[in-house]
């Protein structure tokens, strides 16, 4: 009887050690089909085209510039994680729909500013007293309230709301972003996605990739509508 019920304890622990087996191999298994189906990815994406919307609107309604900020690790480091935030501006960067075209033109009238500056150096040293005793400020004066302004409007912070919410991503879920600025996506280090006050943002796509997959969100820069794609979609030639 004795050895019967040792027989019988040694059968419970057994069980018990191969019920834990098949709950690890079980919880393996479940991760690894999420790896297989991309499922991470697919979420990831689903979840940051509300987040493009938010901000869209949020820029739109609110009358300033904001952008999202990937924050994305060495293509090399396997371990790292990427992030994503939020910022806005405390005024409008740009009142036009070409960012590089104003930027351009304000970098023209920079320059200019600075030639007319150096033609009449010799001119403002002669006139150099009277006006300060007027109290009238200079071309340089000038030159640095205006770049004081800019700045002051373009300083960027942290923007969160309950829709936009800094996030970090799950280490099997990678990133890229390409905007219409680029020829390229970029894969490591920090990307940028603008909304403007006028209610349009940058084309864009972001490639989410999880394993073998990768699912691709699309960004229209006139409406803000974002649409996720299974697969990877080629970068728009223009």
């Amino acid at each position: 009887m004795a050895r019967s019920r040792l027989q019988r304890g040694l059968t419970l622990i057994e069980m018990t050690v191969a019920i834990a087996i098949v709950a690890l191999l079980f919880g393996g298994a479940v991760m690894g089909v999420g790896a297989i189906t991309g499922s991470k990815a697919r979420g990831t994406a689903g979840e940051l085209g509300g987040v493009i919307r938010s901000l869209y609107d949020t820029a739109a309604l609110g009358g300033k510039t904001c952008r999202l900020v990937f924050q994305m690790p060495a293509e090399k480091d396997e371990d790292g994680v990427t992030k994503y935030w939020a910022e806005c501006a405390a005024g409008k960067v740009t009142t036009g729909r070409d960012r590089d075209a104003a930027l351009r033109e304000d970098v023209r009238r920079t320059e200019e500013a600075e030639k007319d500056s150096r033609r009449g150096s010799s001119r403002d040293r002669v006139s150099e007293g009277p006006r300060a005793l007027s109290g009238d400020p200079g071309l340089q004066d000038l030159l640095a309230q205006e770049k004081g302004r800019v700045e002051a409007a373009t300083r960027f912070s942290r923007y969160t709301s309950p829709e936009i919410e800094p996030r970090e991503l799950p280490s099997s879920v990678r990133l890229s972003v390409w905007t219409r600025h680029q020829r390229q996506d970029v894969k490591s280090g920090l990307a940028y996605l603008y909304f403007f006050p006028q209610g349009f943002t940058e084309k864009a796509q972001v490639y989410v990739r999880q394993g073998s997959n990768v699912w691709t969100l699309t960004v229209s820069a006139l409406t803000g509508k974002t649409a996720v794609v299974n697969g990877e979609l080629e970068i728009p030639k223009s």
